[in-house]
């Protein structure tokens, strides 16, 4: 049985103990320590966070199976949370958990380990027939899904998996995800006296105008984003500014398309430099690649399937972000993301209702049931 009152005294407990990106260490103590208690083999995948620099590693706990047919599947949520979410003070109104307003709440992604411990809560105390279940708790997720991008994969057994890290109502599905490039350029240009000859000067931040300006930028197509977000440069307003540091991003469900909005971007820059006596340097990232699962997909048909057994109404979806289901795809696990109630996340003003935090739990709890009868 699920158990509300538990259920919400973990999560407010979770967003308590601080978390944010390559310090969650206390978190993960927390969370591993709880893990064993509750009697799961619990590895620890060290080299990660010495990877990434964060003071914890990813956690992989596994829950042996009674049924030996079913196959082994994942879930998974990550542990670090985004700025400001350091001193968090839940509070509890009108059917929801909110933080005080001064941070976020942390829901994303600690409202997806609260169910997945109280998952963990309702098979052992049920005794429920199930086969091997795999926890897997990332770090780093928010500044670059690097917990699954460098997670040593020969740790993971299983073959299909749930991540529990989108927003929207449980029910949502989503089965494609973009790929994800960053532009990282520095337009040099040339110092001047701005009042006495700025003619002698080229200023980096007239050409960085120029070349933002001719871009094609935000919503390309329904595929297809892009944004300049970063813009750094100058010292002072007597100065024809020398230098300026530039980011963006282009994301796309199309590879191909992905390749030409780069494209675009550059020669922009590059145009915009040539143009005006500029020197460019540029260097471009792949943040994560895409994914897309079709709805014949076994992970696909068992997330729908146990939506319906809850009275849930399953959609299929496409997302802008991406999430740690991109490598897990990319590395041959087949992953959907699903939705678990977050609300505004990301923002002061984050929550997530009380009802939607028991539907996740029983949504997963649901999935464990339904994959039982599928054979491994």
């Amino acid at each position: 049985m699920i158990r509300q009152d538990r259920l919400v005294n973990e999560f407010v407990e979770m967003v308590k103990i601080d978390s944010p990106s390559k310090k969650e260490g206390k978190f993960a103590a927390y969370l591993q320590a709880l893990l064993q208690e509750l009697g799961l083999e619990v590895v620890v995948d060290e080299q990660v966070g010495q990877v990434v620099g964060s003071d914890a590693g990813n956690i992989l706990a596994r829950l042996k199976g009674n049924v030996a047919s079913a196959p082994v599947i994942l879930f998974s949520a990550h542990m670090d949370t985004v700025a400001p979410g350091e001193g968090v003070e839940p509070q509890i109104r009108d059917g929801a958990i909110f933080s005080s307003g001064s941070t976020v709440l942390g829901g994303d992604d600690k409202a997806g380990i609260a169910a997945l411990v109280e998952l963990i809560r309702h098979l052992k105390e049920e005794n429920r027939p199930h086969g091997d279940v795999e926890f897997l708790f990332t770090i780093g997720e928010e500044t670059g899904l690097w917990g699954s991008r460098y997670l040593d994969y020969s740790l993971v057994q299983a073959k299909m998996g749930f991540v529990l890290d989108a927003d929207g109502e449980p029910g949502a599905i989503i089965c494609q995800a973009p790929a994800h490039d960053d532009i990282y350029a520095t337009i040099y240009g040339k110092a001047s006296h701005a009042g006495i000859n700025p003619e002698e000067g080229v200023s980096a931040i007239q050409v960085a105008a120029r070349a933002i300006n001719n871009m094609n930028l935000l919503r390309i197509d329904e595929e297809t984003t892009a944004n300049i977000g970063v813009i750094k440069g100058g010292l002072a307003t007597n100065i024809v500014c020398d230098k300026v540091k530039i980011k963006g991003e282009a994301r796309s469900l199309n590879e191909e398309k992905l390749q030409q909005q780069i494209t675009h971007m550059l020669n922009c820059l590059q145009e915009a430099c040539r143009a005006m006596g500029a020197r460019l340097e540029t260097k471009i990232e792949r943040r994560y690649p895409t994914f897309r699962l079709d709805e014949n997909e076994t992970v696909v048909q068992l997330a729908k399937q146990a939506a319906c057994n809850l009275g849930l109404q399953p959609q299929v979806i496409t997302s802008g972000g991406g999430s740690d289901a991109n490598y897990f795809n990319h590395r041959g696990i087949k992953t959907v993301n699903l939705a678990i109630g977050m609300s505004k996340v990301h923002t002061k003003e984050e929550f997530i209702k009380i009802d939607d935090l028991v539907t996740t739990a029983r949504y997963v709890a649901a999935i464990v049931d339904e994959a039982k009868e599928i054979a491994g």
